[in-house]
């Protein structure tokens, strides 16, 4: 089972990294680019993770208490709710790194750039 969590979980975390932005370079100046793009993640970096992660390990493990608790005993149901608290924090996490690139994103167009991912 702990084989199985933690395999997932990688997958899973390994989905979370920043996706490559594709900027149409057709007519745009991209001599400022990697100064607007370092700045525009500094910006990123202020999108609250932490809150985003808890709230979804207190839903992954009361979700995953509840249906332990349905299809078996106690046991189960205790190693729903940690399997359920794993799998919330990286959707917690997940949520947490599209937010910041949806503020990178965001932050590049507001300087000009056509991005078009």
């Amino acid at each position: 089972m702990k084989s199985l969590v933690l395999s997932i979980t990688i997958m899973l975390l390994s989905g979370c990294a920043s996706q490559r932005i594709i900027i149409d370079e057709d007519g745009t100046d991209m001599s400022n680019y990697p100064s607007d793009l370092a700045d525009c993640r500094v910006y990123a970096e202020q999108v609250p993770t932490g809150t985003q992660v808890a709230q979804g390990v207190v839903g992954g493990a009361v979700l995953g208490g509840i249906l332990g608790a349905i299809v078996g005993d106690s046991s189960t149901a205790s190693k729903a709710a940690g399997a359920g608290s794993v799998t919330g924090a990286v959707g917690g996490g997940s949520k947490a790194g599209n937010e910041k690139d949806r503020v990178v994103k965001n932050c590049l167009r507001n300087r000009g750039y056509q991005v078009l991912n």
